[in-house]
């Protein structure tokens, strides 16, 4: 089984549990973290790429956006719409390097612990760009390079984190400007 098979799989598995699950992994910080480097503005339209069960989409929900809501597993789409009906929630299906959002067409874009699940980080990087209007902004959240080897296998990770030179790299290569990178969080 390819990996981008075995990692939706894995998710359409968990959908569930990925509430609980997920909070070993990475902390309310991480999220506020996102929102203040951000600078979100209510009654703005952000999307949540990898969105999950909503992780990031709820606390944008509360926060007075609109949100579209993307994620390749049908069940982690179902799980979120199940907990969060909303008149402001747009949730749809879709891949990384072909969003199913018009150009231009967000304020804010958000991928928390995403990126090391698309085969192709570049193209992903590009994609959110592309759907960023003049002036917006994009956070991406994830994790550093590391040596933990059962993510890879257990949760179908395609990669060991990133160095955040490359991360950088990859933003200016999109066309982003005033790039930044750095934690957000304690984990």
């Amino acid at each position: 089984m390819d990996c981008e098979r075995g990692s939706r799989k894995y998710f359409e598995g968990v959908a569930s549990k990925w509430d609980e699950m997920r909070r070993s992994f990475y902390s309310e910080e991480v999220r506020e973290g996102a929102y203040k480097e951000a600078g979100i503005l209510p009654g703005r339209v952000a999307a949540d790429i990898g969105c999950g069960t909503g992780f990031i989409t709820e606390g944008l929900l509360k926060k007075g956006l609109k949100v579209i809501a993307v994620d390749q597993s049908p069940a982690m789409l179902a799980q979120l719409v199940s907990v969060m009906s909303s008149p402001s929630l747009d949730a749809r299906q879709g891949e990384a390097e072909s969003l199913p959002i018009d150009d231009g067409s967000v304020d804010y874009a958000f991928a928390n612990m995403f990126l090391h699940h698309v085969e192709s980080p570049p193209v992903a990087i590009g994609e959110m760009a592309r759907i960023i209007r003049p002036g917006g902004v994009l956070v991406i959240t994830d994790m550093d390079e590391h040596d933990f080897d059962f993510l890879l296998t257990e949760q179908h990770d395609r990669w060991a984190g990133f160095a955040r030179s490359d991360v950088r790299e990859w933003f200016l290569d999109a066309g982003l400007q005033e790039v930044e990178v750095g934690p957000v969080g304690s984990t």
